[in-house]
């Protein structure tokens, strides 16, 4: 039995609609004497990181956390925050790709939401980027309370796009997501780049 097209589109924030130069933050760990990746590598630990990505933390206290975990490397608590700080201040860049065909799907009546495990910074970076009025739905895993790939929050995703799963698409960077938004039973598709979408746009009902 063939699968019904789908009449929505779900994306991923960070690796799909935004993506990040790494130079920026190589560029921090150098000028600061930090090992390279060091600020990711802590930023990113399941322990400081599910926190803020669920709700129970903000952005600024899960920085600050960052910060406190850099000082042995720095030896100076002011000299950790002022790099963090550093670091904090680029916020990305839009694809541009990704946003077109984001217009694109819009123009053609199909409700497009944003996907994201992010943080309560999420509208205020949205809103700097120029992508507030771009996307129908705004999905944030740290105001639904529950992260990617749990099928919690890509049954709120749906129930916000007001989309049954079966007929929505989402497109994601990181297999775990993909994987967890088929349990929920979305279409899925692994995001690899401006390529994919000339296969997004034959799986959209447009």
């Amino acid at each position: 039995m063939s699968r019904e097209r789908a009449t929505a589109l779900l994306v991923d924030f960070d690796g799909v609609l935004r993506r990040w130069d790494p130079a920026v933050a190589a560029g921090v760990e150098r000028e600061y004497g930090l090992t390279e990746g060091v600020l990711g590598e802590i930023a990113m630990s399941w322990g400081l990181l599910q926190p803020v990505l669920t709700g129970r933390m903000s952005h600024a206290a899960w920085m600050a956390s960052v910060a406190d975990a850099l000082t042995p490397s720095v030896g100076d608590p002011a000299r950790a925050r002022a790099a963090v700080d550093e670091w904090q201040r680029y916020r990305g860049e839009v694809d541009p790709d990704v946003l077109a065909f984001v217009r694109e799907v819009r123009a053609a009546g199909l409700r497009v939401g944003l996907g994201t495990n992010a943080t309560d910074l999420l509208d205020a970076d949205l809103a700097a980027l120029g992508l507030t009025d771009e996307l129908d739905v705004i999905v944030n895993s740290s105001v639904v309370g529950v992260h990617k790939p749990a099928k919690e929050y890509f049954q709120a995703a749906c129930a916000a796009l007001d989309t049954p799963p079966g007929r929505v698409l989402f497109v994601d960077d990181q297999d775990r997501a993909v994987a967890g938004a088929r349990v929920a039973g979305l279409s899925a598709h692994r995001w690899s780049g401006p390529a994919d979408l000339r296969y997004l746009r034959a799986a959209l009902a447009y």
